[in-house]
């Protein structure tokens, strides 16, 4: 019982994941490789100490889930790591140039730095926890040296490697306390995430947006404090880099629209002040008001403060907005026609699968994977042939997302009250009432592989990882498990053998349709099957035995996997 529950399915997939980063990453890349593995074993330690200990996290995890951390800790370092194997590759070939490779090293050391403040988070809860009880060895003091050793030096690895790599003198220390300032903003976010979102993730769900967030956040500031002459000399190096407008305008308006529920939140406590003075006493006015200051705030935000952004750290020469309808007007026929099949893809899609969900006994998550079908047949053709173009409609997509769940949380004036009886139609076990976040997932699951393609690529298939996981072998799994599936992998759990068979099956007949496709369209085939077997093989055993959010960590492990 012992045995089983230390290394279970997940641990078992993660490892063989990580093997297979570590095996292929070159010696030049020796210290990241070193890392990786000291965050991993680390991470396992804390993630089997979590699990199988009576310690209770001070915050509401989601039910049914496991903490996740190993997987979490372990995922985004490794999908760093991975692309700077690919550009390690391209630098020999002299495809990129010093400054982008080091770059991508300040963005690894950045990442692990974000999961190893979190781990040490959690390390100093579960030490003073009152209720700090185990019945393996795991907590005996050995163990909690072992672990402590595990993080010290994991940390002093990140700082020697860092200054040894550095080229810069004195500014390697400013630089070196950047790095390690993603460690520290990272453990205030995550726990400022699982308090104010409560039963909404698990540890490792919130640890992959946490460390993702100050990753994207710390790389937004970076190239911000670039542009300024002053004392940041390395950040101006190593933030410098060429930055395309598309990367620039989806970058502001993601964070942008992340950060204004604080603005809105504070105009909006200077409005109730106001309206409780006795002026306004109608209900239905102060909805309209909140409605009103919602709405020209939001307006004020993409309209002139994040544009004004955009033009400080890229020179647009125009507007950004009137420079995405010059971008969508400059091949009007192929751009266009691709919206309208879109808008009628999804009307068509919403209004059929909406009806059968009031009217019919499906389950949710089977209706769901209808979507994820979906998703397919927006995407693939929009990746082959217009990829740019994809990349702002993944971001314009998101936006709307994002809009759209900040007007149903506060149950925004007229739409909010609407868009929640709407969503709560596709959700599941794994939302709550509070966020939901299944379509997110599907959506930025589809999109990273595309958005980290951007640039050198030498795998004709990494872009297409998160359509070929989610929109094919995850859908296939789920319909195969559910209509034929008789073998279960384990007692409690759903999925089965026939499904996880059917998923694996299903991806790697896509490919090897899409690679002669590909090849058809000027691309020029590099894939190595064995990456694609291994990467096919452990996102669908992933599949099959994680109780974490799989839309989240699948297509990243299979980009990871395809890029090597």
């Amino acid at each position: 019982m012992a045995s089983q529950s230390l290394c279970n399915g997940e641990r078992a997939v993660v490892l063989l994941f990580i093997s297979a980063i570590l095996y292929s990453t070159p010696f030049s890349l020796f210290s990241q490789a070193l890392a990786l593995f000291l965050l991993s074993i680390a991470a396992l330690f804390l993630d089997i100490r979590l699990d199988n200990s009576d310690f209770s996290v001070p915050f509401k995890t989601r039910p049914g889930a496991s903490s996740g951390i190993f997987l979490g800790a372990v995922t985004l370092p490794a999908v760093m790591i991975s692309r700077l194997i690919q550009l390690s590759r391209a630098f020999s070939l002299h495809e990129v140039g010093i400054k982008e490779l080091g770059y991508l090293k300040v963005q690894y050391w950045a990442t692990s730095a974000s999961c190893f403040g979190v781990l040490i988070f959690i390390f100093v809860l579960m030490r003073r926890s009152p209720n700090n009880s185990c019945t393996f060895s795991s907590n005996s003091p050995q163990g909690l040296k072992f672990s402590s050793s595990c993080i010290v030096s994991c940390a002093v690895l990140c700082c020697v490697s860092f200054a040894l790599i550095s080229y810069y003198g004195l500014h390697a220390v400013l630089l070196l306390l950047w790095v390690l300032f993603h460690g520290v903003a990272a453990a205030k976010l995550i726990q400022h995430v699982l308090n104010t979102f409560p039963s909404c993730a698990s540890i490792g769900e919130a640890l992959l947006v946490t460390s993702g967030l100050v990753l994207y956040f710390g790389d937004m500031l970076g190239c911000t404090i670039a542009k300024i002459d002053g004392y940041w000399i390395p950040l101006d190096l190593q933030y410098g880099v060429k930055r395309s407008e598309i990367s620039t305008i989806i970058q502001g308006v993601v964070l942008g629209l992340l950060l204004f529920p604080i603005f809105f939140k504070f105009l909006l406590q200077i409005w109730e002040h106001i309206a409780s003075s006795g002026h306004f006493e109608a209900r239905a006015c102060n909805e309209i008001g909140k409605s009103l200051i919602f709405h020209t705030s939001l307006a004020f935000i993409l309209i002139v403060i994040i544009p004004s952004w955009m033009q400080f750290v890229l020179d647009f020469h125009i507007h950004p907005l009137l420079w995405i309808f010059k971008f969508v007007f400059s091949e009007p026929l192929k751009r266009l026609s691709l919206c309208i099949y879109w808008v009628g893809v999804i009307y068509a899609s919403i209004m059929r699968f909406y009806n059968i969900s009031k009217n019919s006994k499906v389950e949710r998550i089977l209706l769901r994977k209808y979507y994820h079908l979906m998703a397919v047949s927006m995407f693939l053709p929009a990746v082959i042939f217009q990829p740019k173009f994809l990349d702002l409609a993944f971001g314009a997509a998101l936006a709307a997302f994002l809009t759209l769940e900040i007007i149903r949380v506060w149950r925004i004036w007229p739409l909010g009250q609407l868009v929640h009886q709407f969503m709560n139609a596709f959700t599941d076990h794994r939302d709550s009432n509070l966020l939901v976040v299944s379509h997110f997932s599907l959506l930025l699951g589809c999109a990273l592989p595309i958005w980290m393609s951007s640039g050198y690529n030498d795998r004709p298939l990494a872009p297409f990882a998160g359509i070929l996981s989610l929109g094919i072998g995850d859908t296939m799994a789920s319909m195969v498990g559910h209509k034929y599936g008789v073998l279960r992998w384990s007692k409690t759990g759903k999925k089965t053998i026939e499904g996880t068979a059917a998923g694996i099956t299903s991806v790697l007949v896509a490919c090897s349709i899409l690679l002669p496709l590909l090849a058809s369209t000027g691309y020029i085939l590099t894939q190595h099957w064995v990456s694609l077997l291994l990467a096919v093989t452990a996102s669908g055993l992933l599949e099959a035995y994680t109780a974490q959010l799989d839309n989240a960590f699948i297509p990243l492990i299979f980009y990871s996997l395809l890029c090597l």
